[in-house]
């Protein structure tokens, strides 16, 4: 039950940020950055889009995602639709990935230490559902306060 839960919540998740990109008014304000917020709607987009194919897809799906997380908060003016594309593919990861993972495969310890120290899948996986959220919270909070 548990699993379904999680592929439940990241595609919910996922459809959400797909629909927060979709409404940037202005495609070119999914880059702005202005004082000291220096990430802008579409670099926290490529950065969940990375950070899932990372820990999800390439560690559990082994999809061979190849990060490189330094890009995701550099490059600029990505086209909208080709996000979409990415979120779209990202969706079918984590899904795909999922249905990989047991109960049991919850308890074990995660392969790579992403934290401090190690822990479980379980840990991770609930990690990077609030990670998603957070994140998403901050790119509707940029669109509406711009689009405003």
């Amino acid at each position: 039950m548990i699993i379904e839960t999680l592929q439940q919540l990241f595609k919910r998740d996922l459809l959400r940020l797909k629909n927060e990109i979709e409404l940037y008014n202005d495609e070119s304000r999914i880059w702005h950055v202005e004082k000291s917020i220096s990430n802008s709607a579409g670099n926290l987009c490529l950065h969940l889009i990375g950070n899932l194919n990372t820990y999800i897809g390439a560690q559990i799906g082994n999809t061979g995602y190849i990060r490189n997380r330094e890009l995701e908060f550099s490059i600029k003016d990505v086209p909208r639709s080709e996000m979409l594309v990415k979120i779209d593919a990202t969706i079918a990861v984590v899904e795909d990935s999922l249905n990989n993972v047991t109960y049991d495969k919850l308890q074990e310890e995660y392969p790579i230490i992403v934290f401090a120290e190690k822990c479980t899948y379980a840990f991770l996986l609930l990690h990077l559902t609030t990670h998603l959220s957070y994140h998403l919270g901050q790119i509707n909070y940029h669109r509406r306060l711009l689009d405003a």
